[in-house]
């Protein structure tokens, strides 16, 4: 229920099925995706299955994961996302069993994914076409004090910031006070370094942000499709993403799906995911955000903003989260190294 603990993700999640040749097919600007768009299409070709105390359900794109205590967790390949307006996409088998992704885009530039054995995020990288890399999402460091998985238990934040500018309403804030947002500072000192890992799947950790609640786009009941009257909606928003990526070219972005607590957990758990993942890949088909900047997550009911049990459209949001400042422990952002300097591998 959506009034237990959040997940404490001690042990690996298990990869989503692998990509079809399909899915590794480039898409043309603003062609549509192929496919349903609504949660019925996918419930029966759900498989479940029991791995070290755990069930977990494979569906198409998804893989939701349900520990001995009831708690659920999704996690799914972004691949999808990079296709929009790629030239090319090459996959690379490497002897340690990762996996490199390459996906060339018009312009010459490159977006190189690697992934580990077990299909977890480990980097992303932009390759310019002089060749120069900018590290985007480095999933690989480990704090050596951390303990367990990736659940990170904080005190909550003391917020020193008004309200509204702590949670931004979309529908609400002027321009600026999006913009604002998006490039704004932790509300506390951040700590240490943070994996993105961590930052998923520990609440205490993403309240160190503020975040905007992009409470002018609906979805119908059982469905992650954005309608087209939505669509002009998220301008504002992919405006000030754009220029505050313009600004450093290594911000990421956490786009957060939530639902209210109707229905059960795990059809809500893969509904919030999808429905994060289309504004991210709407952001990026129709507004131009760069994908390598963006990820998403789903977390259902678990972060109930109203405490009901019935339907709620407060709880059915999606949200934008600046992480930048969590993966890199707070740090003041760096200049891109200049042409010709790789950063270290």
């Amino acid at each position: 229920m959506s009034n237990r603990p959040p997940p404490q993700v001690a042990a690996p999640i298990p990869a989503p099925p692998p990509p079809t040749p399909q899915q590794l097919t480039p898409i043309a600007p603003g062609a549509a995706l192929p496919g349903p768009q609504r949660l019925d299409d996918f419930r029966g070709q759900r498989r479940e299955v029991q791995e070290g105390g755990r069930t977990v359900i494979y569906e198409p794109g998804r893989v939701i994961v349900r520990d001995p205590s009831g708690q659920e967790f999704v996690r799914h390949d972004e691949l999808e996302r990079f296709r929009f307006g790629a030239r090319d996409i090459r996959v690379e088998r490497e002897d340690r069993g990762e996996t490199r992704t390459v996906v060339f885009r018009p312009d010459g530039s490159q977006i190189v994914t690697i992934t580990a054995p077990d299909g977890r995020l480990l980097r992303r990288i932009r390759r310019d076409i002089g060749g120069r890399e900018i590290i985007i999402i480095d999933n690989t460091y480990r704090d050596p004090q951390a303990v367990g998985g990736f659940y990170v238990e904080l005190p909550p934040p003391e917020i020193r910031i008004p309200y509204n500018r702590y949670i931004v309403d979309a529908e609400e804030a002027p321009p600026d006070v999006i913009y604002d947002t998006l490039i704004a500072p932790p509300v506390e000192r951040v700590q240490r370094r943070y994996s993105l890992d961590e930052v998923r799947y520990s609440p205490s950790v993403r309240q160190l942000m503020p975040s905007i609640d992009l409470n002018t786009i609906t979805f119908d009941t059982g469905s992650w499709e954005i309608a087209p009257d939505q669509v002009a909606k998220l301008q504002v928003i992919a405006d000030g993403l754009n220029q505050a990526i313009q600004r450093n070219p290594r911000e990421v972005y956490l786009i957060e799906g939530h639902t209210d607590a109707v229905g059960n957990e795990t059809d809500n758990l893969s509904l919030s995911d999808r429905r994060a993942e289309s504004v991210a890949t709407l952001l990026t088909q129709q507004f131009g955000v760069p994908a390598e900047n963006l990820t998403s997550q789903g977390y259902g009911e678990q972060y109930l903003k109203e405490q009901t049990q019935g339907p709620s459209r407060i709880n059915r949001r999606v949200t934008v989260r600046r992480i930048t400042p969590l993966l890199n422990g707070g740090q003041a952002a760096l200049p891109p190294p200049p042409p010709g300097v790789a950063p270290p591998r």
